[in-house]
């Protein structure tokens, strides 16, 4: 047996001698992006358990290698660690290279500073602030940045304004998918969980041509969080209770992170409130149900990834009650009284009138990096959406929604970001978009928005040069192509009163019932748009913003075929197929200084609007559902312009305050009066004291002042009344009066767990129960705000 392993012994040694180990590997570490050297790189050889470091060219040299593999491990600081292998047959010359710019990978701690580009002009929300409006809505946060504010049907419908504008005018990113929800709609509020992200940016300047053309008012991007490459498992639990509506939400997030670079995201929320209640009465039917999920699932390297994402957003929402109305006396009744025409006790039941929306979203995104030129990233995302509203009906139809509508959106998209150059950055991209509208039928009422195809085309580039270490331009141009095909039926009466069958006869069909034609609209429209930015940082925390943006808008179809009731709107609409695009310039600067112990930006704006698109009212209406407004669409030039100012003032090491001003004037310049449902001014004040040995302890006080619209246009009339038999003025424009709100916060941490931490907050809205109503609430007329608010927060971080 000895002599069997000393053969084996002298076979394996011969062997061992007998291979060629006299090969050399040499490498060189460069930087992925311009391909520079990086010096100082911590070399491991794995099978050599040897470290060795590059020199100052970013050269390394192995030598007397024998034939097999070699696997190397690469480490810099600054730098993603990564670990190659390589076959040694001969001599090797290898360039390794190394990604120096790791925020693209690990998880980003937002900073108020930060913007999604150099010369924007914009405002975020942290995770930390999202938090306090997780029972609220997308529209209710955003409301506490100056500058943005909200057109409300109640309390529990809130779309965000930004300038005065809304709806079609304001782009939402979420989760870089672009919001499609019938968004037209002035009590369509955004289906979005603002749960589920990480991040909320307001761009006010021209910076959105990656995202669309038409954001005549601006960008809401809300964004997810980021994820280190680590082996970790993490989440969090937050419940918020609240004592006006006795309801609260629940969200729930489970977090799995792998060092190889995947990771996968679980989150899912719940709401519920009862009938919300004024200063001195209960708002019947105000209540709401909500249900959001989303799963987040993906592989984030440097050199490559991917990221798919799924949500589900249902939403039941109750009407208040009072705002139905079935005839002029009605309405009447309601602008001269001081409480709602329906008071009831407490109840959790959603009767009609109410909306019911089911949107689901999906997307999946991959991007490479190519050496020498950038990231490509191309992305196919899903929408669809239902929307039902219910109206207060007898009989059969009773459980039957009276606008029933289904929107199906897809589309793909690439973009290219070129980064190789040192002080140029390039982002150029194509999008292709199909879009189907379905006017569900069995509704037994006619459709507000017909069925119709969309077809949308855009190609981009946009540039930022680096004119010098502080100094920044960018520019950037879009060409957009849209068209929509649509079949509606046309009384042949207005058909002809509006002088379509002369304008129009190649939409006309051969086919008419009773005194109905059927028509095929159709419009094609090419839209260019354009930006121009520049940025400069000055040596004592000062910085200058300047933005010049064309925007360029197509009518949408509610402009175009609204024909109808709307229901929930409690108004009729009537659009117009002769509307041309919207083409709005707009010019934002800001002045501002970034630092802690006293901060401001001065931000003015102006906004000249050619072919503005506005719906106002003209008169009342009379039909088998009782007499209602009549709005009618139309076109003017307009102009808005106005200053945002926010101050933060470092009064100690345990006090601070920040404080915010907002003025605005728009102006139809076609009939030389005020724009229809602009701003008021207004302004905001908060002082906090923080203490962080006493368990991160936060207490604050916040007031915020309306003041009243003085500046509106007169679209007040008179009608008949049926009842008394006399001509009545039904007073429609009129504005309510100024009011102050006060707020109380407080906050403290503590350690519950070895890797985990429990925060409680208490807090205090409307804290003198003021009543008033705030003009932008579509339901002024039938019932004031909400009264005092107290609010418990427990959030759980395990």
């Amino acid at each position: 047996m000895k002599k069997i392993f000393f053969g084996l012994f002298i076979a394996l040694s011969c062997y061992t001698y007998g291979q060629d180990c006299n090969y050399t590997f040499l490498g060189e570490v460069k930087d992925f992006h311009d391909k520079s050297s990086i010096p100082s790189a911590t070399i491991y050889i794995n099978e050599q358990d040897k470290y060795i470091v590059s020199d100052f060219d970013g050269k390394f040299k192995i030598e007397n290698l024998c034939s097999g593999t070699i696997t190397l491990t690469i480490s810099h600081i600054g730098c993603e660690t990564k670990t190659v292998s390589y076959q040694v047959n001969n001599d090797v010359f290898k360039e390794i290279y190394l990604e120096h710019h790791l925020e693209e990978l690990t998880e980003v701690v937002v900073n108020s500073n930060l913007k999604t580009e150099n010369t924007s002009i914009e405002q975020s929300l942290n995770k930390e602030i999202i938090e306090n409006y997780t029972d609220k809505s997308l529209g209710d946060a955003l409301n506490s940045l100056s500058g943005v504010s909200s057109l409300n049907t109640g309390n529990t419908i809130v779309k965000p304004m930004i300038h005065g504008l809304h709806s079609s005018r304001l782009l939402i990113i979420n989760n870089n998918v672009r919001l499609f929800d019938q968004e037209w709609g002035d009590e369509h509020a955004p289906n979005i969980d603002i749960n589920s992200s990480n991040k909320i940016e307001v761009v006010k300047g021209a910076n959105t041509l990656k995202y669309g053309s038409d954001a005549v008012g601006g960008l809401i991007l809300v964004k997810p969080k980021k994820y280190s490459p680590v082996d970790s498992l993490f989440g969090s639990t937050m419940l918020s209770l609240n004592s006006n509506g006795r309801g609260g939400n629940i969200n729930t997030e489970l977090v799995k992170t792998f060092k190889s670079g995947y990771y996968a995201k679980l989150q899912s929320s719940y709401k519920q409130f009862g009938d919300f209640k004024a200063p001195d009465y209960y708002l019947t039917n105000s209540g709401l149900k909500n249900f959001n999920a989303s799963l987040t699932a993906g592989y984030n390297s440097f050199e490559k990834g991917f990221d798919a994402y799924y949500s589900v957003v249902s939403n039941e929402i109750a009407i208040l009650q009072s705002s139905h109305i079935g005839n002029v006396n009605d309405l009447v009744t309601a602008i001269n009284s001081k409480e709602p025409r329906v008071i009831e006790d407490f109840s959790y039941d959603i009767d009609y009138p109410k909306q019911e929306i089911l949107h689901h979203l999906g997307k999946i995104e991959a991007y490479k990096r190519f050496k020498g030129l950038g990231k490509l990233s191309v992305q196919y995302d899903l929408q669809i959406n239902r929307r039902k509203e219910f109206d207060l009906r007898r009989g059969d139809l009773a459980n039957t929604p009276v606008i029933d509508l289904r929107l199906f959106t897809n589309a793909l998209q690439s973009n290219l970001h070129i980064d190789y150059i040192d002080d140029l950055k390039i982002d150029t991209g194509i999008m292709v978009r199909y879009q189907q509208n379905d006017a569900i039928s069995g509704t037994g009422a006619s459709p507000l928005i017909p069925d119709f195809d969309k077809y949308d085309a855009s190609i981009y580039a946009i540039g930022n040069y680096d004119l010098s270490d502080t100094a920044e331009l960018s520019a950037g141009i879009r060409y957009d192509y849209s068209r929509i095909e649509a079949t509606k039926w046309y009384n042949i009466s207005d058909w002809e009163d509006n002088n379509y069958d002369e304008l129009f006869p190649q939409f006309e069909s051969n086919t008419t019932d009773n005194s109905q034609i059927l028509t095929y609209p159709e419009f094609s429209y090419h839209n260019i748009s354009a930006n121009l930015g520049y940025s400069k940082q000055f040596n004592n925390d000062m910085s200058i913003y300047l933005n010049y943006g064309l925007a360029t808008r197509v009518p949408n179809p509610s402009e175009l075929f609204s024909d109808g009731l709307h229901h929930s709107a409690a108004r009729i609409e009537t659009g117009l197929l002769t509307l041309n695009k919207e083409v709005a310039h707009k010019f934002v600067a800001s002045f501002e200084r970034n630092n802690e112990n006293l901060g401001f930006s001065i931000s003015p704006y102006y906004k000249y609007i050619n072919d503005y698109i506005q719906l106002i009212p003209v008169g009342i209406t009379t039909t088998i559902r009782g007499a209602f407004p009549v709005w009618e669409y139309n076109q003017i030039n307009a102009q808005i312009f106005g200053v945002d100012i926010d101050v933060n003032k470092k009064i100690s090491n345990s006090f601070n305050y920040n404080g915010s001003i907002s003025l605005l004037k728009g102006d139809n310049k076609s009939d030389d009066i005020p724009l229809i449902l602009m701003p008021a001014t207004n302004f905001s004040n908060r002082i906090s004291y923080y203490k962080e040995d006493l368990n991160q302890l936060t207490i604050g006080l916040s007031h915020k002042t309306v003041l009243q619209q003085n500046r509106y246009p007169d679209y007040n009339f008179y009608t008949f009344n049926p009842i008394s038999q006399e001509d009545v003025y039904v007073d429609i424009s009129s504005t309510p009066s100024a009011y102050s709100l006060f707020g109380f916060n407080s906050s403290m941490n503590f350690k519950a767990f070895k890797k985990g931490n429990l925060k409680l907050e208490f807090n205090i809205e409307n804290l003198f129960n003021t009543s008033y109503r705030e003009h932008l609430n579509r339901l002024r007329y039938f019932a004031d705000e909400l009264g005092r608010n107290f609010n418990l927060k427990i959030k759980i971080n395990y």
